[in-house]
């Protein structure tokens, strides 16, 4: 019997994010090829013989009530399948708050397949996926990892071939952007241009990195660049600094740079901290997943 189990959850950036409509539920219906970078988040997940869930984190300014995704996926497993022992998290925060890395939705994913896995729930990643569309759209591609196409409201996944291999810098401002507030101001009716998400994913396949990198592009950019205009000015050092190519991730406001040289990658990192541009920079690389849950 499984007493303690550890997880990683990966955050993630956006290769390309495009928005082709809003819906009659107020959600859109987005195409975006996600990929997990090697960035995370550890969460430990412990048996309690006191019921309920207790939460701990190593930021004080995070819920550690319902409010919190992480707890929410435990109360979601702990009702559905009347597990009467608790459950006590203990969540060691580095992923960005507030970045459209999806930090809270991959936390939550990884509470869900730790409890899977510690009380032998014998799920599928199809059946964990589904339950964690409940909670966020993000939470089924957490789940899954890697590279993928992302449907629908983003919980229609696709595999892809994995990003091949590169240098990936991330540079967070000091502020959070509500992804409420981009999506209400984007009026996805006037997009008459898009993305190529089609031929990204045709570079995927064929390895090309360039062409991924010539690709990379966000639609959400023109609500969010406008209203945090060091957004667009990170861009452009990271480009001016080597990268083939610099993105917003999600709604933002982190930008992510794409090099194929570590050390221009380094040299670029460097200088954007001394922009004090950027709060938080690393320095990362793409991560996949050695197998998936079937």
């Amino acid at each position: 019997m499984i007493q303690t189990i550890g997880q990683k959850a990966m955050a993630k950036v956006n290769l390309g994010l495009d928005v082709l409509r809003k819906r009659e539920d107020g959600y859109h219906d987005v195409r975006m090829i996600m990929q997990t970078v090697d960035l995370y988040d550890r969460i430990e997940i412990a048996r309690s013989k006191e019921p309920g869930i207790s939460l701990e984190t190593n930021l004080p300014y995070l819920p550690v009530d319902g409010t919190n995704l992480a707890y929410k996926a435990a109360k979601l497993f702990l009702e559905e399948f009347h597990i009467e022992e608790g459950i006590k998290l203990r969540l060691e925060k580095h992923i960005p708050v507030a970045a459209g890395m999806a930090g809270g939705s991959s936390d939550a994913a990884a509470v869900l397949v730790g409890i899977n896995r510690m009380f032998s729930l014998g799920l599928s990643q199809k059946e964990l996926a589904k339950r964690g569309a409940f909670l966020g759209a993000d939470i089924p591609y957490c789940i899954m990892g890697g590279t993928a196409l992302a449907e629908g409201i983003g919980d229609a996944l696709t595999p892809l071939p994995p990003m091949p291999d590169c240098y990936i810098l991330i540079a967070k401002p000091g502020f959070g952007v509500s992804t409420k507030f981009v999506y209400e101001n984007l009026h996805a009716e006037t997009i008459t241009e898009h993305p190529d998400i089609d031929g990204m994913m045709e570079a995927l396949r064929q390895k090309d990195l360039y062409r991924v990198a010539e690709k990379m592009e966000n639609v959400l950019e023109r609500v969010t660049i406008p209203a945090y205009p060091v957004i667009g000015e990170l861009k452009e050092l990271m480009k001016k600094k080597g990268a083939l190519n610099a993105l917003m991730s999600g709604s933002g406001p982190t930008v992510f740079g794409v090099f194929d040289d570590e050390g221009k990658a380094k040299e670029a990192g460097a200088c954007v901290k001394k922009s004090a541009l950027a709060k938080q920079v690393y320095l990362k690389k793409p991560f996949c997943p050695e197998s998936r849950i079937s």
